[in-house]
């Protein structure tokens, strides 16, 4: 799948949930590998923030992003709406420290970015790929976020709140494909009873029934709900006590709206990993504080090793097989150092390597202590190349490989009998003239073993 950014830019305007303030933001298309900027085009500088877990400087109310003094809040429906929809590399311009809250959903933004479409990139999009239960808990407040592995996103939330309105809800997104009907409409929400506190901290400024499910469940004095009232814009005979109920005059979207709400805040808290994501999430009771937990540990799991070992299942059926390498490579035993190749793409291809106790350089490195020798894995890593380079000629077995140049090899760790290379070999530049800069990464499990770059010449034989 190759990354995806906006064939045009859009504009939305409107106003910050905190601030109050009139905002302009400017989604605008990217290069690849750019990922989610957000550029505040007030300040003189203009300085620019990376869509980045790093980069959570808060929570309160929404996700805060920021470097230094610079701040920009209520990003997590812009991030959504794009996540959802694909698009891998956008830049995003604002005038103000916020994004504006529109009608507090993601479909202003889905619509736009509808309204403009996308345009495939040169690059293959960069999965995290989650190989094992991921989880973070909060036992104050019983919020609990976890990540299972599986094929494609999918989210699940539960939510539960100590009011008579709102209780227990849940809602699940199976596929992204249903964000754009499903979780998107889905708006912000809000108690009549947090209200005044959250103003008291100079939030929720340009809160009102436009922007925010607004829900009654408690009681309050006579002149606490004729000023709430003013505030929100609701009648004072709505906010009469023994009155609870949702407050705004256009009815609720879903009947679970604010699960599904909160399954939206989870997409857009997710985007900031920087990378789709392939995982099951599972939410209970999850906030913008537990989402960016989560984002973090796996924004620190990416820094560790920043390319995942690729999957592999050796149940499914190989692209290629020894007997179709054999065709395509002239190499033979004992120098031909690929069993198959399982995924390949326009840029990389993944390749496979048992090591048995039978291979014949371990009767000399070493008889008392078998090792592989680390020129033989960059040898099976180039052969793995050489059948990428291969898949861009028309008659592939008419042609052949050869090195030219090897640089910034890196041995790891030492690959013994029994281990099983996995080799993800990728295209730095695009072939010119039969030449192919190439980088290669040798697995043994999640850990890379062996990494080099190599050039190679591709030529007809005679």
């Amino acid at each position: 799948m190759k990354q995806l950014t906006l064939a045009n830019s859009f504009t939305l305007c409107g106003k910050g949930l905190h601030t109050g303030n009139m905002l302009k933001a400017v989604f605008n298309p990217a290069p690849d590998n750019h990922g989610y900027k957000i550029k505040r085009t007030d300040l003189d500088d203009q300085p620019v923030i990376d869509c980045l877990a790093d980069y959570v400087v808060s929570t309160d109310r929404g996700t805060v992003l920021g470097r230094g003094d610079v701040t920009v809040s209520t990003v997590e429906h812009a991030l959504a709406a794009l996540y959802a929809m694909g698009v891998d590399n956008c830049l995003i311009e604002v005038d103000g420290p916020e994004l504006p809250i529109l009608d507090g959903s993601a479909v202003p933004y889905v619509n736009a970015i509808e309204a403009v479409g996308t345009v495939e990139q040169k690059n293959d999009k960069d999965f995290y790929v989650v190989k094992h239960k991921l989880e973070v808990a909060d036992p104050e407040t019983g919020s609990k976020i976890m990540v299972l592995p599986d094929d494609e996103f999918s989210v699940e939330v539960k939510i539960n709140f100590n009011s008579p309105v709102l209780n227990n809800q849940y809602a699940s997104m199976e596929h992204v494909s249903e964000f754009a009907k499903e979780i998107a409409p889905a708006r912000t929400f809000v108690f009549v009873r947090e209200i005044e506190p959250l103003l008291a901290k100079g939030l929720i400024k340009g809160g009102d029934l436009d922007n925010a499910i607004v829900i009654h469940d408690s009681p309050a004095d006579s002149d606490s709900l004729h000023k709430l009232a003013a505030l929100v814009g609701a009648p004072d005979m709505e906010l009469e006590s023994e009155t609870y109920g949702y407050l705004n005059p256009k009815p609720l979207a879903f009947e679970n709206e604010p699960a599904r709400h909160k399954l939206l805040d989870v997409v857009g808290d997710m985007a900031l990993i920087g990378r789709p994501l392939k995982g099951k999430v599972i939410a209970t009771k999850p906030g913008h504080a537990i989402n960016t937990t989560l984002a973090k540990d796996i924004r620190r799991q990416i820094k560790r090793q920043d390319v995942q070992a690729p999957v592999y299942d050796p149940n499914k059926e190989p692209l290629m097989d020894n007997n179709h390498i054999r065709r395509l490579l002239p190499h033979r035993y004992p120098f031909l150092l690929v069993d198959k190749i399982i995924e390949k793409g326009d840029q990389y291809i993944v390749g496979v390597k048992n090591v048995t106790t039978n291979e014949p350089f371990f009767m000399g490195h070493f008889p008392q202590e078998p090792v592989m020798p680390g020129v033989l894995m960059v040898e099976a890593m180039a052969q793995t190349g050489g059948l990428l380079v291969l898949g861009s000629v028309e008659e592939p077995e008419r042609y052949s490989t050869y090195f030219m140049k090897i640089d910034n090899v890196k041995f790891r760790q030492k690959v013994v009998p029994g281990d099983t290379l996995i080799f993800m070999v990728s295209f730095l530049t695009e072939m010119r003239r039969g030449m192919a800069v190439m980088k290669g990464l040798a697995f043994v499990g999640e850990k890379v073993v062996c990494e080099c770059e190599f050039m190679a010449q591709i030529i007809k034989n005679k």
